[in-house]
């Protein structure tokens, strides 16, 4: 079977967002470019993890490189949903990210979960380090290198969409649904 690499470099759009209502939302890495349209599945910790890692790779990159870290104007968010339909090629089991010097860009690389993750995870633990490149180069992968312009307003959005959820309970900090939670603060006593 072989591996299908999804590049965009860059894309037309690159977004972060989510199907389905709070509490049962799905969420989408999304890139179209060039008449293709690429969705992949991730985790909302994923994506949280994404946005804030993205964050410290521009401030590495301006702070080793000297770019310019860019500031994200008002009113230029894309908060339009994502481009339908919405097929997801694959879930995210890895995330890897890079600044390129030589074309000031981040490359960002979300690679498809193995077909046993949890299981592989799990024996794993004792192996050798050089196995996990073997792993993953027979794995679906979606590529985009974007600006550090386009990778802010990337970031903003992530953000917003991870924020968009349940709010939180403020005992807790557990996600709380319409109808109650049971919070462990009151030893299950609804609140």
């Amino acid at each position: 079977m072989t591996h299908q690499v999804y590049a965009f470099e860059p894309p037309e759009r690159f977004v972060a967002g989510t199907v389905g209502p709070p509490g049962e939302r799905t969420f989408f890495l999304q890139a179209r470019g060039g008449g293709r349209l690429v969705s992949v599945v991730l985790e909302k910790v994923q994506m949280a993890l994404l946005a804030e890692k993205l964050e410290e790779l521009l401030t590495e990159a301006h702070r080793r490189f000297g770019i310019e870290l860019p500031e994200t104007e008002p009113g230029s968010a894309d908060n339009e949903p994502l481009d339908v339909p919405v097929d997801e090629e694959f879930r995210v089991g890895t995330l890897g990210l890079a600044y390129d010097v030589d074309t000031s860009t981040v490359v960002i690389e979300a690679i498809a979960a193995g077909e046993g993750d949890v299981e592989a995870d799990a024996e794993a633990e004792g192996e050798g380090e050089g196995e996990e490149e073997e792993d993953t180069a027979d794995l679906d992968r979606l590529r985009v290198r974007l600006t550090p312009a386009a990778t802010r307003a990337f970031i903003e959005r992530a953000k917003r969409v991870v924020a968009a959820g349940r709010p939180p309970c403020p005992l807790c900090g557990q996600p709380l649904d319409p109808a109650g939670h049971l919070c462990p603060r009151h030893n299950g006593y609804h609140r």
